[in-house]
């Protein structure tokens, strides 16, 4: 078998694959009524996790992938929530406002919201939109809770820890931030309820706070003793807090630590050494608990308590209607496409028309399985991406016929035909996937992520490219010329030469 044989049964096998994930068996819908089930999007939008369900009843469990296409606020509608700040406007600037909103970007995006939009309105409101969300409520919450964390000097209560642990207590930290909120008139001091250090009556010292946290991640520690395995928070400290933190915790090597989370003592490990880069949190988590603290410690302590000014579900803004006609017009240009490619190109043309069918589902696979959420500019990016798979392939034709007109044989065209051509397609995709790279850099301002759809979209097109126009196109064309070889010998319009 020659190695062009072998390409195609590789291809083969890609793009049945490549159909099978854009156009899921019958078991999608018994795939969409477990997810229903398990408590994910009723339209089976996502999927938290692949299944095992028994789709044909015979008692063996199958497993289904999870291959369903995510899709943006403006074709699937989604949630909108306004964000107001809880503080007095006049102590914050418009640059706490906005390091605000990169925060609650990250947050939402960490929730695999990837095209979330952030925006700030105004001098103390940020509003939200968040495509397909499966849980507003978890949502809302991930977005809206600062996540005080705090290292709190316990030193001289080793008789009290315990009782402390699982409290709430008032910490110097707390106070701090309490002074710059303003309370309503009937609004009772939530401070006031916590316990002061038993000692002096004091709030107890807060050493260092979430903000010096450079990394924070859910680990699963192993089982300790006759106990089960617990899940665990490991966390690094940034270099500016490491002299602090690493001063304090060789002084008190022996005393003990409280880790206190929004004012609740999670726990108080005894310090044994010195922590000058980093540790760990423990409290008895379940996994949900510490992935949802991870994120919100990787994303900051929002720089600005804020509260729900208002939340309201929003629909589809394109339709129903102008999603069809979106979709309808897209096939309608694939389709003078190939049929362009095949009249002017004739052979050629037919190998370039099965590539970019194959460079289709390539994509369409590509954007599932990543996930990438698609709104109408990505789907746009996704349009452009096809134009320029043909653009490549009519550079290849062009020059294969140059050479045949110069007169080389129809093998030795050929292949200078694809290596002569292959500079060009490379140069011109890559120049275009760095432009792509900036709006992405671009599009990751509060605001501006439907820049980051389209570029995202785009650039996976072009990379694909790249494989489909050199390797498929060669491939099924140097097979067809092998099928054809004689008819092709005697007349050259075959080759749209």
């Amino acid at each position: 078998m020659t190695s062009h044989g072998r390409w195609l049964i590789g291809i083969i096998v890609l793009t049945l694959f490549c159909v099978w994930v854009a156009t899921p068996p019958e078991t999608k819908g018994v795939q969409t009524e477990a997810c229903a089930a398990a408590g994910d999007d009723a339209a089976g939008l996502k999927c938290s996790e692949n299944l095992e369900i028994d789709a044909d009843g015979d008692g063996i469990p199958e497993f289904v992938l999870n291959i369903t296409q995510s899709l943006g606020l403006d074709l699937v509608g989604g949630l909108r929530v306004l964000l107001q700040a809880d503080i007095a406007s006049d102590s914050f600037t418009l640059e706490d406002l906005g390091e605000t909103a990169n925060n609650v970007s990250r947050r939402v995006n960490a929730l695999g919201l990837t095209e979330a939009t952030v925006q700030v309105q105004g001098r103390d409101r940020i509003l939200v939109e968040l495509p397909g969300v499966r849980d507003p409520q978890q949502a809302i919450a991930t977005i809206q809770q600062t996540a005080l964390l705090e290292f709190v000097d316990f030193g001289g209560l080793s008789n009290q820890v315990q009782s402390l642990v699982g409290s709430e207590i008032v910490t110097s930290e707390q106070v701090a931030l309490r002074q710059n909120t303003t309370l309503a008139e009937d609004e009772e001091d939530p401070l006031a309820a916590r316990r002061a250090h038993p000692v002096n009556g004091l709030p107890f010292r807060t050493v260092m706070t979430g903000a010096g946290l450079q990394a924070a991640s859910a680990v699963l520690a192993p089982p300790q003793g006759t106990g089960g395995p617990e899940w665990m928070i490991n966390f690094e400290i940034k270099e500016e807090f490491q002299g602090v933190f690493g001063s304090f915790t060789a002084e008190r090597i022996g005393q003990p630590m409280a880790i206190v989370l929004d004012g609740e003592v999670l726990s108080a490990p005894t310090i044994q050494a010195q922590l000058s880069t980093g540790g760990v949190i423990t409290g008895q988590f379940t996994e949900e608990e510490a992935n949802t603290l991870a994120l919100q410690l990787r994303s900051g302590a929002l720089p600005i308590p804020l509260r729900i000014e208002s939340t309201q579900e929003v629909g589809a803004t394109l339709g129903q209607e102008s999603v069809r006609l979106s979709v309808q017009a897209g096939l309608i240009g694939v389709m003078v496409v190939l049929a362009f490619m095949f009249i002017y190109y004739r052979l050629p043309g037919f190998a370039a028309d099965l590539a970019l069918i194959v460079f289709i589902f390539l994509n369409i696979a590509v954007f599932k399985l990543l996930p990438v959420t698609l709104t109408l500019p990505a789907i746009t990016g996704f349009l452009i991406s096809i134009g320029t798979a043909v653009d490549g392939n009519i550079l290849i034709f062009e020059r294969i016929k140059e050479e045949l007109r110069a007169g080389l044989p129809l093998d030795q065209a050929l292949k200078a035909g694809f290596d002569r051509a292959w500079t060009s397609i490379r140069d011109s995709n890559l120049s275009t996937i760095i432009i792509c790279g900036i709006l992405f850099m671009f599009g990751q301002t509060p605001g501006a992520s439907i820049v980051a759809g389209f570029a995202v979209t785009l650039a996976i097109g072009l990379v694909l490219n790249l494989f489909t126009a050199v390797i498929v196109t060669r491939t099924f064309l140097y097979v067809l010329v092998g099928l054809f070889r004689g008819a092709l010998e005697r007349n050259r319009a075959l080759l749209g030469a």
